[in-house]
């Protein structure tokens, strides 16, 4: 029983991991994408400065209440820190890996 709540748990976390990867990949994206349409204006057609702004902060925000969500344990469900290929657990010490 224990093998296949351990086997449960990596999964989960192989799941979190992946999606936490993407978000970090969406959010970088985003971030540059404004970087390089306020430097280069005629690229995609004019932006005010404060829409890119913008777009930067909403990208921002929604990576930190993702993360806030998805990266979790998921046997105790405490938050993960900024490791994103963790081992074990700080928290509960359950194998991740």
């Amino acid at each position: 029983m224990a093998k296949r709540d351990d086997d449960k748990i990596r999964q989960q976390y192989k799941a979190r991991q992946d999606r936490q990867i993407v978000a970090i990949a969406v959010a970088m994206f985003c971030m540059l994408l404004a970087a390089v349409l306020y430097k280069r204006p005629d690229l995609l057609g004019a932006f005010s400065g404060r829409t890119l702004v913008g777009l930067q902060i909403v990208s921002i925000a929604s990576f930190v209440v993702f993360s806030a969500y998805n990266w979790r344990c998921p046997s105790c469900d405490k938050h993960l820190g900024n490791n994103v290929h963790r081992q074990r657990c700080g928290k509960c010490g359950a194998r991740l890996q």
